[in-house]
């Protein structure tokens, strides 16, 4: 499966099949996020949260994928991601895209 953030892939004529997606919620246990919370005061990337968001966009991918070679794509192009807040400590990360199949 071919991923790219572009609405074209070099060399190859597309027939787009429709809008994918994945997405998914994440937080940190209570443990990390108290942790977290003490890390502000003195400044610094908060290195648990990082890592949940990294976590959080492999997931929201591959459920993207999954969609994309149910619907028999070759490739998904014109891949964004975005992110909210829905509660103190738990994001939701959502990666869409098109899928297309090569001609």
């Amino acid at each position: 499966m071919i991923l790219v953030n572009t609405d074209y892939i070099t060399g190859k004529e597309l027939e787009m099949l429709g809008l994918v997606k994945g997405s998914t919620i994440q937080s940190k246990n209570i443990g990390k996020d108290i942790t977290q919370s003490f890390k502000t005061l003195v400044g610094g990337e908060l290195g648990a949260y990082t890592e949940m968001m990294n976590e959080a966009r492999a997931l929201a991918t591959k459920r993207m994928v999954t969609e994309a070679e149910q619907m028999g794509a070759d490739a998904v192009v014109n891949i964004r991601y975005a992110s909210s807040a829905v509660m103190q400590g738990a994001a939701e990360v959502i990666a869409y895209g098109t899928a297309v199949k090569f001609k």
